[in-house]
């Protein structure tokens, strides 16, 4: 048995089969080029025979790449073949891809077939397919619930036929991984022609086996895996590639199995494929959720700032992601918020971090979510105890659809000249709206023009009176700020946040002045 397992990406045909995954032709072959990037040996680019826009995808995109496989599906019927091969057969490296089931529910229900029907129709199929490539995969369906005696026949009728990849699927994610290794063995063993393919398996993920099936089945002798990015796919989805591959890659001393995968191209191919799709990545995802490199239990952070081994069995720069996250929040450790804090630049004593680190304990029970920008302005109002300059006294504002431009009348408290006894300014301004004229009559009142990056608004608690929680993100000259306020009026609550921003920010540039 060879050392390498080929990697067979089937995203661009099982994967863009589950709902909300479609992609046009420019986008698969977008995606096609990245897996060619990514460096896995097949791609499956899709089912020639289901449409004429699927039979235009797969021709494109096996016209497109240059150092990779293109497979097409095909059903065991002659004029799919004929199809799928007119589609591949512009690709360097072309693979006919068809299949037929072999369960006895399949065969009963789905073709109302006998056994040995079937089995000619596999015959007859991949010896069609071969007369136009030598490059010929079948595929069992339903293989994990089939009679593994019929298998047997099967697979070796084909292998006689001319195939020279057999897969084997799961294909209703019902094989557990000690039984669906013991096919694999089984049929490796009992095929008296098995030497002259390579064994394939496509688990699916109904019961959360996929990656475990796929594994158990490498482990047993096979030697190509049939796997999604993100393990996307019909259903609950396929075997996920990152997971399968950072299996093999993490656990080599277990496996001792090769792929010829970029590992490094992991993380940029599953989010270049949610964002083709729409489809964000899950926090927990295994090995490219936001979560996966991130800690921020106390034990776990001391833990990983000694040495990053005891809590991380790989690292992010392997997979193609920046760093270890060292999240600040409720169950965060003293020792990891001053390793934070001298990242950020703040060389505070024990007194000043005991100070940060309970004001952090506090603010976490009150937001799910702390951030950078909210540590640094901590550190800016506990540590060297800055008073807000600003405060919000009074607004009003008018919008309708009288023709008049909606405008705002802004009473500001200034605390910049003297701490206990603040300056009333005010002024009225215009904008495009409600909220942005109470934001540009507040640029005009403290004589800063911040870019606004972004503006939320959330219910904190539910029903009509439910108060507004706002949150905006600003910028100005490299230097970034998050504001947060609160108000049953969300106007008042966006004019509290932005304030809180802009305060925020002018600590921040104080701060630095300092330095």
């Amino acid at each position: 048995m060879s050392d390498k397992v080929y990697i067979f990406d089937t995203t661009l045909r099982d994967g863009e089969q589950s709902p909300g995954a479609t992609m046009n032709i420019s986008e698969k072959i977008n995606m096609a080029r990245q897996l060619e990037k990514l460096g896995v040996d097949i791609i499956e680019a899709g089912f020639p025979a289901a449409s004429n826009g699927d039979f235009e995808a797969v021709k494109t995109i096996a016209q497109s790449v240059d150092n990779i496989q293109v497979a097409g599906l095909s059903r065991a019927v002659l004029s799919d073949i004929d199809r799928a091969w007119e589609a591949v057969r512009y690709a360097k490296n072309p693979r006919i891809h068809t299949f037929i089931a072999t369960s006895d529910i399949h065969m009963k229900h789905k073709f109302n077939k006998e056994p040995d029907e079937i089995l000619e129709m596999a015959r007859k199929a991949v010896r069609h397919a071969a007369s136009l490539t030598p490059n010929v995969e079948f595929s069992a369906e339903d293989a994990s619930r089939s009679r593994w005696d019929f298998l047997v026949s099967v697979v070796e009728a084909v292998i006689d036929e001319g195939a020279t990849t057999i897969n084997i699927p799961d294909t209703v994610g019902y094989a557990q991984p000690g039984e669906f290794g013991e096919l694999i063995r089984y049929l490796i063993k009992n095929v008296s022609n098995s030497s002259k393919a390579i064994f394939s398996v496509h688990c699916h993920n109904d019961l959360g086996l996929g990656v475990a099936n796929t594994l158990e089945a490498i482990k047993a002798g096979a030697r190509q895996a049939e796997v999604t990015l993100c393990g996307i796919g019909e259903r609950a989805g396929n075997a996920a590639l990152e997971e399968v591959v950072m299996a093999l890659h993490t656990r080599k001393d277990y496996y001792d199995i090769d792929t010829s995968v970029h590992t490094e191209q992991l993380f940029p191919s599953c989010r270049r494929l949610s964002s083709t799709i729409g489809q964000p990545l899950s926090p927990y995802k295994a090995i490219v959720g936001a979560n996966a490199f991130a800690h921020e239990s106390g034990i776990h952070q001391d833990g990983m700032i000694k040495n990053r081994q005891t809590y991380e069995i790989m690292t992010p720069e392997s997979i193609g992601k920046k760093g270890t996250s060292i999240v600040i929040g409720k169950h965060s450790g003293r020792n990891a918020l001053g390793t934070k804090l001298k990242e950020m630049g703040y060389d505070l004593n024990d007194e000043q971090i005991a100070d940060v680190f309970d004001a952090v304990k506090s603010l976490a029970d009150k937001k799910e979510d702390i951030y950078d920008e909210d540590v640094e302005a901590l550190v800016l109002e506990v540590a060297y105890r800055i008073h807000d300059l600003f405060k919000v006294k009074d607004l009003s504002v008018f919008s309708g659809t009288s023709g008049v431009p909606p405008h705002a009348a802004v009473i500001l408290q200034d605390f910049r000249n003297d701490e206990s006894n603040p300056v009333e300014i005010k002024d009225v301004g215009f904008g495009e709206g409600p909220i942005n004229a109470v934001f540009s009559t507040i640029n005009s009142l403290v004589g800063i023009e911040p870019e606004l990056g972004l503006y939320s608004v959330n219910a904190v608690t539910g029903g009509a009176d439910a108060q507004g929680a706002v949150t905006v993100h600003i910028s100005e000259n490299g230097l970034k700020s998050i504001g947060r306020g609160s108000d049953e009026d969300i106007i008042v609550a966006s004019a509290k946040a932005y304030i809180n921003a802009i305060n925020r920010l002018e600590r921040i540039k104080q701060e630095k002045k300092n330095a």
